[in-house]
């Protein structure tokens, strides 16, 4: 009992870990869960936040890890607004989500890590979102090419959708900055 008590308080090498790789600040969780009660995806999670902070307190790196929670969040930030201590859950499932991916543990069918992926390239590739290429390149990757397809002409009728990429000055400074968080990340493993 003692050791699961001081292993809540954070002093855990997975809590520590999470924790300084998404500066979440997750040791000041008060268990309020007033993040979960916020939360509009919190009936399709498995987890629901409050529960997520608690068992990476409690050192749960596989069961978190293995959990589909990790990506139903829409990261909407409604639960930090909600939190009292401005516990940062939605960078703390950015962190986890990179664990998963380190550990093999994404699931094959969700479409969140090939997002992530497509949206850091082209931030990386051009600077600024550009969301036309973004859908076309997720359709591809995801086999879902119909999907919302309807809702294309009142985005591009109210200004939402543009056809051609923004244009960007140089990318020298992006560009080093991307290498430098890959470096970091090396580092860091």
């Amino acid at each position: 009992m003692a050791d699961k008590q001081k292993t809540a308080a954070g002093s855990c090498a997975f809590a520590q870990e999470a924790d300084k790789a998404s500066g979440s600040g997750l040791a000041s969780c008060l268990q309020c869960a007033k993040c979960s009660s916020g939360c509009p995806v919190s009936t399709r999670m498995d987890i629901k936040p409050h529960e997520l902070v608690r068992l990476v307190q409690l050192d749960e790196r596989n069961e978190v890890l293995a959990s589909r929670m990790l990506w139903e969040c829409t990261s909407c930030e409604t639960c930090v607004t909600r939190c009292p201590q401005n516990v940062d859950i939605p960078a703390l499932i950015d962190a986890l989500r990179q664990m998963a991916r380190k550990a093999g543990k994404a699931p094959a069918n969700s479409t969140v890590a090939a997002f992530n992926d497509i949206f850091l390239e082209l931030v990386r590739k051009r600077g600024r979102m550009y969301e036309a290429g973004l859908m076309a390149s997720y359709k591809l990757r995801t086999g879902t090419f119909f999907q919302d397809m309807d809702k294309v002409p009142l985005m591009l009728r109210k200004g939402k959708l543009a056809i051609l990429p923004p244009k960007v000055r140089d990318g020298g400074e992006r560009e080093r900055m991307f290498q430098r968080a890959k470096a970091a990340e090396r580092k860091s493993r």
